[in-house]
Formats: structure tokens, C-alpha cells, sequence
């Protein structure tokens, strides 16, 4: 299964998570992040990315709940290991829950989980969460040590890992951007090794995608504020389209 989604190229799976910060902006019931995922699966995602905060500072419980009843692809709920959060992921059930360290302060996510200082924590959610037929993937750095970490977790039900783009995006130039493409490379061929899904996400835009999307093995890319942003001056359809274009030039240099 993991081998022949690796020769059908990476997927897009669109966060809408900008579209309800616009809605909560004014505190208003639009723009509706379920008629932006809506689009988004028309115009060729794969399926619907959601980050529900603890500080719910954009998506709301409702949010998840009315997508895991309309996403026709799969529904990935990101969160913290918070108790709150497993609560509310066990009551929805969505496809795969993506597990991320959450700090209250910061504008977004900003570094993978360290599995191996949190492993335990990590194991008791994810037991939960398989109990109740729910995907696991964890929102990891680059770096083989917490790869080899990840690999001790698939008996407990997790079955995907992301890799955190964050350092390749803001490389200050081409060799460290290679530099950092390497890492994220080596990083999906030892955890694919260990029979685990591969994705990747964060700061991706149609101008750096393409290298990622060319990493062999690369399942999928969990990408939204580049794709909201654009949607805001081209719409929805053509924003999805344009990165789904992005994503397919760069896959096909594989």
C-alpha cells in the first residue's frame, strides 16, 4: 500500500485553518472553512487539513464536526496531546489525527515533537486514538534521531509521520535549501523503511513545493496559508489548482 501511493506521487491535502481566522476576525459565521474544503476537493485535494487550537484562535469544535461529516476525501485533525483535544478527537473521529506541539504564545506551529522527551505522553494519546480506529501521523523535524524514535511508536497505532518543512522554506539560500532538501529526504526513506507513511507541510508555497513533492516516497503535503492567502486575490478553485499544477511539476522530476 505505502509503495504504490509512493508511485502515484504526493497528494494535497488543504488546511482551511485561514479561512475561519478570517471568519474570527469578526466574529462572524463567513467565510465558512467547510465551503472552502468543499472547493478544495472539487478542484483536486485530496482531502481537509484543521488545526483545533486549545485557544480555538481560529478553527472551531463545530468547524470539526460539520467537515467530518461533508470531507468526501480524509479529514486530518491536527492538535495538541492536550486531554481536551483527544476528547474531542475520540467524540468526531476523524481519519488520521496528526499529533503537534502547541505553545500558546506562538503565531504557528514552530518546530516538530520531541519523541524522545515526550514518547510516553505520546504513546498513552496514541493508544487512545488507535483504540477508536483513528490514523496516527506525528509532526516531526527532519533529524533521524527522532525518526528512529518514531519507528518504537508503530506498535501503538501510529502509522504516519509529517515532516516539518519549516527550515527548508526559510533556507537563506540554494545550498542550504539543499542542505536542508537532504535532511528531509533521509528523514522519509528511514521512516518509509520502518513501513510508515510519509507527509510534509509547513510554509509551503508553489515556488518551493515542487523539490519536496520530488522527495521519493513523499505521500502527501498538508499545505494552507500559502493556498488561502492566494485564494484571497484568485479564489479557491484556482488557488488548490495552482498548487496542485506545483506539486505535479515537481513529482514528475521523480
Amino acid at each position: 500500500m505505502v509503495a504504490k501511493a509512493a508511485r502515484e506521487g504526493a497528494k494535497l491535502s488543504v488546511n482551511v485553518d485561514h479561512v475561519a481566522t478570517l471568519r474570527q476576525a469578526r466574529k462572524t459565521h463567513y467565510p465558512d472553512p467547510v465551503e472552502a474544503a468543499r472547493i478544495a476537493e472539487n478542484a483536486g485535494a485530496s482531502g481537509v487539513t484543521v488545526h483545533l487550537r486549545v485557544d480555538r484562535r481560529h478553527i472551531q469544535d463545530a468547524d470539526v464536526e460539520r467537515l467530518r461529516a461533508s470531507v468526501r476525501g480524509k479529514l486530518n485533525l491536527e492538535m495538541s496531546s492536550a486531554e481536551e483535544m483527544v476528547k474531542v478527537a475520540l467524540r468526531v473521529k476523524p481519519h488520521q489525527v496528526t499529533l503537534v506541539p502547541e505553545r500558546p504564545e506562538e503565531v504557528t506551529t514552530e518546530g516538530g515533537l520531541n519523541l524522545i522527551l515526550y514518547g510516553r505522553r505520546i504513546i498513552d494519546v496514541a493508544d487512545r486514538l488507535a483504540t477508536a480506529g483513528i490514523a496516527i501521523s506525528l509532526f516531526i523535524d527532519p533529524d533521524l534521531r527522532q525518526i528512529q524514535a518514531l519507528s518504537a511508536l508503530k506498535e501503538h497505532g501510529v502509522t504516519g509521520f509529517e515532516i516539518n518543512t519549516d527550515a527548508y522554506t526559510r533556507a537563506a539560500d540554494p545550498a542550504a535549501g539543499d542542505s536542508e532538501l537532504r535532511q528531509i529526504a533521509q528523514a522519509v526513506e528511514q521512516g518509509r523503511a520502518a513501513g510508515l507513511r510519509a507527509y510534509a507541510g509547513h510554509g509551503l508555497s508553489t515556488e518551493n513545493v515542487g523539490a519536496v513533492a520530488a522527495v521519493p516516497g513523499m505521500e502527501e503535503l498538508n499545505i494552507g496559508h500559502a493556498i488561502i492567502a492566494r485564494a484571497v486575490i484568485v479564489g479557491m478553485e484556482t488557488a488548490v489548482k495552482e498548487m496542485l499544477a506545483a506539486i505535479s511539476a515537481g513529482a514528475a522530476k521523480v
